[in-house]
């Protein structure tokens, strides 16, 4: 019984993270892909990309967002999915703190690609490294978690 519990609790908090990250994966790459030029000036303004990668990263990152948001929402390619969703969001932290660090004055680019998100603040950067909670989370039960396992019955044996 107490196993029971034990999985539906973990299986029902490993779907709300899904639902949670695959949400806003959908919904910031979704923004992107509508203004890909907003999304470009954006990436630029980190200053971490040589010229050439920017307008390839404008263009490839938002597809990459929503095709892993849609495969963490309806629940297929979770280990991948699971792997790719904590790497991004470390990396997207890591940039901003970065910039924040160096005292650059710049939009984050995360949802509303567009200048009247304002400037990146610290709160900014506490946002996205909450999100970083719910992909740890499901990387973590994906990758290393112990299966539950309850009392065997003795199985017949067929002669």
């Amino acid at each position: 019984m107490v196993h029971a519990l034990r999985y539906s609790m973990i299986g029902l908090l490993n779907t709300g993270a899904r639902i949670v990250l695959g949400g806003i994966f959908v919904y910031a790459g979704y923004d992107k892909i509508l203004h890909p030029g907003a999304f470009a000036e954006a990436v630029f303004n980190y200053q971490l990309l040589p010229d050439f990668l920017i307008n390839l990263t404008a263009v490839v990152l938002p597809w990459l967002e929503v095709t892993l948001g849609v495969f963490l929402l309806i629940g297929i390619w979770i280990p991948g999915a699971a792997a790719l969703s904590t790497l991004l969001l470390t990396i997207f932290t890591t940039a901003m703190l970065f910039n924040f660090a160096r005292g650059l004055d710049i939009s984050c680019g995360c949802f509303p690609t567009s200048a009247s998100e304002g400037s990146m603040t610290i709160w900014t950067i506490l946002r996205d490294a909450v999100f970083l909670l719910p992909a740890g989370y499901l990387f973590v039960t994906t990758f290393f978690a112990m299966p539950i396992v309850g009392p065997r019955s003795p199985q017949k044996q067929e002669i």
